[in-house]
């Protein structure tokens, strides 16, 4: 390999530009292409957040009924079983912002005024 010719690095530098002739906005573009990256990232925040929202509610339960001392034979496994869930979901989310941080250059910030 000369000098001269281009490197892997620089044809991934190209390829990684919006073609010349493209009809997307910019905007567009760069959604696309963290979509494209990230493939399915809203939807799995979604049920994080939504699984995590009914071990809340499931905690809550469950913490009403062992301090009423109803069940709280039944009531306190159920509860940590919960609260297992709600820790599992933030683990889960987590982890998920922490790697789209990771693959993702910092976005410019937008001023709004």
């Amino acid at each position: 390999m000369s000098a001269d010719s281009p490197s892997d690095s620089s044809k991934e530098r190209i390829s990684s530009k919006q073609p010349a002739n493209s009809s997307l906005s910019p905007e567009k573009y760069a959604r696309l292409k963290a979509e494209t990256k990230a493939p399915y990232r809203g939807v799995r925040r979604f049920f994080y957040l939504g699984f995590a929202a009914s071990g809340a509610m499931g905690a809550f339960i469950f913490f009403t009924q062992a301090l009423a001392g109803r069940d709280v034979s039944q009531a306190l496994p159920n509860l940590a079983v919960q609260l297992g869930v709600i820790a599992l979901m933030v683990w889960l989310l987590r982890v998920d912002q922490a790697k789209t941080k990771d693959k993702s250059p910092a976005a410019p910030n937008k001023i709004n005024s």
